[in-house]
């Protein structure tokens, strides 16, 4: 806890940000954290709730209390160690995580929650600056080899718990640099890509070797998965990994999209948001993408609601789009939730990212029916959707009579989800699936994340499919951890 009364004497503190006529301007960051005071007040409202919901409900339970405790005291340097002892990367999550810590915060019931994420963002860029986050390489090696198949959080986190564990950890990502998803799927804007490249050197002077441009199995040739980023200039077989390395974890993402098979599907303009997005995240890198899709003086339409549509209209924004609509299939959601039937869980309320806060027009209950084409030149080109009003009744969607309507539209972007990894990965080694097409694995103490194959193991949204990066980097962690296990027949790697 921080003050013993501190939550009733002090607001909220949130983090500025830049204006949206000043950010829609470049690419970098625009989050500015919290000063040390005002970090310090915020830390100090924590109060002593007695049971600290928030650690349940952070999937990596950080141990909350305890770093607000110490910032509120000024004790920056064990902060960071206690934020550290949960968390491989808080500087990843201090960013991008929607914080259901916040929204089980017991504080929360009746007032704003605490601040948590603002802290940890405080926490570990103090850290960064102070110097204090160093290679840890082990004591001691154990002589065994282990292949990391994907570099997203997921196999960032395990690769380095396993080789301070004392293990020779080697990674293989498909694409030109290390990150999965960090690097090609999340916005400058929203991460610096700065960020992972300081651990990644913090991971090799631990003993992490990088192999990057390798493609384990093949990849889809056709359908939805084909458009999988894929940069790789080699190629390894799953035998050869299972012969050269003692354990094999597979992370990588859940990249295969979902499809909107309506008529006109086929037309010039219509990309999923994972063809789109990467392409900036590359230009941004000093990369030349030839052909890059572009948002540039088009009516942009972003097909679904979440955190992936509201990149899509983010980076539209920035490319100088003349306008961008979104669609969402569900009811608009509440303003504010209904606390005393949610609380401590994550609450479905409307959310407006920073994102929308740029310019956005947003319509919920919107189904697609049809991509209308153009004429003449434009014959083959969107350049209008047809779409109804959608009702939900005992479950079931249904068109509102009478509500069909056509919107102009130059750029289409889907963005309503992920279904599964590339299924060809997985079958390549022989892995079982489960009915949602991820790798089936469990999780349960001293044996799971174990496939079906021996000695080889799944986590993050390989296993439990799409989700959140605190989510892939607590997989990761307690894959390492049996991993180890495995390997040594024991473990001191903490869960």
């Amino acid at each position: 806890m921080g003050k013993v009364t501190g939550f009733m004497e002090f607001e909220r503190q949130e983090e500025q940000y830049e204006a949206p006529a000043v950010r829609l301007k470049h690419w970098k960051e625009f989050v500015h954290e919290l000063p040390e005071d005002k970090a310090k007040i915020q830390a100090g409202r924590c109060m002593d709730c007695g049971i600290p919901f928030c650690n349940n409900g952070c999937p990596v339970n950080n141990i909350i209390p305890d770093f607000n405790d110490l910032v509120w005291r000024g004790d920056w340097r064990n902060a960071l160690d206690v934020l550290h002892s949960t968390n491989n990367f808080p500087e990843f999550t201090g960013r991008i995580c929607p914080a259901p810590c916040e929204a089980a915060c017991t504080l929360g019931i009746n007032e704003a929650p605490v601040g948590i994420k603002s802290i940890e963002h405080a926490i570990i860029d103090r850290g960064w600056a102070e110097g204090w986050v160093v290679p840890q390489p082990p004591r001691h090696k154990t002589g065994k080899r282990v292949a990391v198949v994907g570099s997203g959080p997921a196999g960032l986190a395990a690769a380095q718990q396993l080789a301070r564990a004392g293990h020779d950890v080697t990674v293989f990502e498909k694409n030109d640099r290390i990150g999965g998803l960090l690097r090609y799927g999340i916005p400058d804007f929203k991460m610096e890509k700065s960020h992972i490249d300081r651990r990644i050197a913090q991971m090799q002077a631990e003993g992490v070797t990088f192999r990057t441009g390798v493609r384990v199995g093949d990849l889809p040739k056709d359908g939805p998965g084909a458009t999988i980023n894929d940069l790789s200039k080699d190629t390894l077989s799953p035998a050869q990994l299972q012969a050269e390395f003692d354990a094999v974890l597979l992370a990588g993402g859940s990249e295969v999209p979902r499809d909107l098979p309506v008529p006109g599907r086929e037309l010039d303009g219509i990309h999923f948001a994972m063809e789109f997005l990467p392409q900036q995240n590359r230009v941004n890198a000093g990369d030349k993408v030839k052909g890059q899709i572009l948002a540039t003086g088009k009516k942009v339409v972003v097909i679904g609601g979440g955190d992936t549509g509201s990149d899509c209209v983010g980076t539209s924004n920035r490319h100088g789009a003349v306008s961008v609509t979104q669609f969402e299939l569900l009811p608009q959601p509440p303003e504010q939730e209904n606390k005393p039937l949610v609380w401590p869980y994550w609450p479905i309320k409307l959310r407006t990212s920073t994102s929308h806060e740029e310019g956005c027009s947003r319509d919920w209950s919107v189904a697609t029916k049809e991509f209308l084409p153009g004429t003449g030149k434009d014959k083959n080109k969107v350049k209008q959707i047809k779409a109804c009003r959608v009702e939900w009744k005992d479950g079931r969607m249904q068109e509102v009579p009478g509500s069909e309507f056509v919107i102009d539209a130059d750029l289409v972007l889907l963005a309503m989800g992920f279904v599964h990894p590339a299924g060809s990965v997985l079958d390549a080694f022989g892995v079982d699936k489960d009915h949602r097409g991820n790798a089936k694995a469990g999780t349960e103490d001293g044996s799971g994340y174990a496939t079906n194959v021996p000695k080889v193991f799944a986590a993050g949204d390989m296993r439990r499919g799409q989700s959140l990066v605190v989510w892939a980097i607590r997989e990761g962690r307690q894959a390492a951890r049996e991993i180890d296990r495995f390997l040594m027949g024991t473990t001191d790697l903490p869960r």
